[in-house]
């Protein structure tokens, strides 16, 4: 069904809003709007346009961003844990430091965001497109990652302790001294990756081996 843009709103008439109670601002027009440090737990903001936001240390905590529309925004140290943001578009977008434990990313559009020092413990992003994307530093424990397209993408020193990231294509991945212990890497695609200094013990490889 189709959900009517509103017109711009501001920061402050969204949290005066959120203040008496609402929590429903589906299809919302933020963009560009300033909501750093804000308190916006639980708010409905699926299909809200966001183009540019600023989210910096806000409190997204089980925030509904399902399709929403957040082509660079800033979202660098937020707390989105158990957010939802399901085929929402983070192209460009800055998530570094960002708390995202136990969110749903699956099917999101996050080509070439930073995502270095993020949080993503036990995050779905199964069928997530993050081709380019920086995760360098990161804590991606027992993530899913099925059938994702990783291609290029930094994950640099990241704990994918885990992590199911089978069928998920990372050609050109750089997982230079990542942790991947028991992470399951059956029928991924593993072109140029480079895995040195990388944990692979009790991995599953592409070939369905384990390494011991």
């Amino acid at each position: 069904m189709a959900v009517d843009i509103v017109q711009p709103q501001s920061r402050d008439k969204l949290l005066e809003h959120y203040a008496a109670g609402d929590r429903d601002f589906q299809g919302w027009d933020l963009m560009g709007v300033d909501l750093g440090r804000a308190d916006l737990a639980d708010a409905n903001l699926s299909s809200a346009h966001l183009i540019g936001a600023n989210f910096v240390g806000a409190d997204l905590s089980r925030v509904n961003l399902s399709a929403a529309d957040l082509i660079g925004a800033n979202l660098s140290g937020a707390i989105l844990i158990k957010a939802t943001l399901a085929q929402a578009v983070l192209i460009g977008a800055n998530l570094s430091g960002a708390k995202l434990n136990g969110a749903d990313l699956s099917q999101v559009e996050a080509n070439g965001a930073n995502l270095s020092a993020a949080n993503l413990s036990d995050a779905n992003l199964s069928a997530a497109c993050l081709r380019g994307v920086n995760l360098e530093n990161g804590s991606v424990l027992r993530v899913c990652l099925t059938a994702a397209n990783l291609w290029g993408a930094n994950l640099c020193i990241v704990n994918l302790s885990g992590a199911d990231l089978s069928g998920a294509d990372l050609s050109g991945v750089n997982l230079y001294g990542a942790n991947l212990y028991q992470a399951n890497l059956t029928d991924a695609k593993l072109e140029d990756v480079n895995l040195t200094g990388a944990n692979l013990n009790g991995a599953t490889l592409s070939d369905g081996a384990v390494q011991h």
